[in-house]
């Protein structure tokens, strides 16, 4: 029988699988306070409490004093610092015996792991992206004169951090070489890949024509953030060479950027549109004839895109743009739901779009093939065993020291 703990899971994001993940603890008899950032921007899962919620379940979004500023490095860095000590305090009233933590940043992270430390619950590092690989590569272009030392310094950070937890899960195998040549040993590093939670796609179903609205014009939609690891440039130049409507679901500069573009060069089949609400996410999705994930090579292996995971649930082919190394490359490719390119290669990108905007058979086995993969991976109470087995595993250590 597993013992019942106070858990405290921070999603600095705010992602659909987290809090699914927090809910399925919660259900099993464990206190979960789950934790996340309103203030930044990206799309959310669902964060607002159900009827059905557990009694031991309860959910806190922190917003920053002020808006977040993305584009400034020293004010950013003093946002994810503050929003750390935002965390600490809910740490402190909490206080858990296990903290979980995700895609912080690492100014973040390392406030959050000093104050779990303080009150002596047990820090589990759940590793979404090494941060300090993509700040290395994009951080000394941006800024030539101190980017390579800032660089070291959150490398330094964060492989500190990492060998500090007493856990770290991974989401890839992919990460395992470079934590273990960081010293993170064996016995403290599990690998768990993501998931979408298929129970929240349950409002898709078949689609009722060919392209989805019986007007002959095939959609694609891109929905996320758009950010360093991106080519939005892409996406405009598929539009301007294909007759494909290409709607893009995302928010900020990048994606204003974007919007401005279109308009000016006269592209009316490029749409930027705000985040989707949680609730509708599942029918824009499904709405779709194609679904859009992309990576910069940059990225590498360290950054997968868990987007996809989610157009795997919606039975919808995915588009690629993703590095031959990455895992969300891979897993496309293992079920055989969509057609990648490299990054950099738009010729290749815009003929898999032509492809499939002109293959309905092929887009109906795509979009099968990856719903089949996502139903016989993404079940929530075989992943929820493994992290419980990490949480007990935690305390069988310390029994054996003892």
């Amino acid at each position: 029988m597993v013992h019942a703990r106070r858990i405290l899971v921070h999603d600095y994001s705010g992602h659909p699988f987290q809090v699914q993940l927090a809910r399925a603890l919660a259900r099993r008899g464990h206190e979960v306070l789950h934790v996340y950032s309103e203030s930044f921007q990206t799309p959310k899962g669902d964060l607002a409490a159900r009827p059905d919620d557990p009694s031991g379940f309860r959910i806190a979004g922190l917003s920053l004093s002020e808006p977040f500023q993305k584009s400034s490095l020293l004010k950013r860095r003093a946002q994810e610092i503050e929003f750390g000590r935002m965390v600490a305090g809910e740490i402190r009233r909490f206080r858990p015996d296990i903290v979980l933590s995700a895609n912080a940043p690492l100014d973040t992270q390392a406030v959050i792991h000093k104050a779990a430390r303080v009150c002596g619950a047990r820090f589990v590092f759940w590793l979404q992206d090494i941060y300090s690989e993509a700040i290395g590569r994009f951080l000394p272009a941006a800024f030539p004169l101190i980017g390579n030392a800032v660089a070291r310094r959150y490398q330094r950070l964060e492989f500190g951090l990492l060998r500090a937890s007493d856990h770290v899960v991974a989401i890839t195998d992919d990460f395992v070489p470079h934590l273990r040549q960081n010293g993170i040993a064996p016995g403290r590093l599990s690998v768990i890949e993501n998931w979408a939670p298929l129970d929240e796609m349950r409002s898709v179903g078949p689609k009722q024509s060919e392209n989805g609205r019986g007007d002959g014009q095939i959609e694609a939609v891109y929905a996320g953030t758009l950010g360093y690891k991106h080519n939005p440039d892409l996406l405009l130049q598929a539009a301007k060479a294909l007759p494909v409507t290409i709607d893009v679901h995302s928010e900020g500069a990048i994606a204003e950027s974007l919007a401005r573009k279109a308009a000016a060069e006269g592209v009316r089949n490029l749409r930027v549109k705000p985040w989707v609400p949680f609730a509708d996410l599942p029918d824009v999705l499904g709405s779709a004839d194609i679904l859009i994930a992309m990576i910069e090579e940059g990225a590498g292996a360290f950054c997968v895109p868990s987007k996809v995971l989610t157009y795997f649930g919606c039975g919808r082919p995915v588009l690629a743009s993703v590095p031959r190394n990455n895992l969300a490359r891979r897993l496309i490719e293992r079920a055989g739901a969509g057609l990648a390119s490299d990054p950099g290669d738009a010729a290749a990108f815009i003929d898999n779009l032509r492809a499939l905007a002109g293959d309905a058979a092929l887009r109906l086995r795509f979009g099968a093939n990856g719903l089949a993969y996502a139903r016989a991976n993404f079940a929530i109470e075989p992943i929820t065993d493994r992290f419980e087995a990490i949480f007990a595993g935690l305390y069988q250590m310390e029994k054996q020291a003892i």
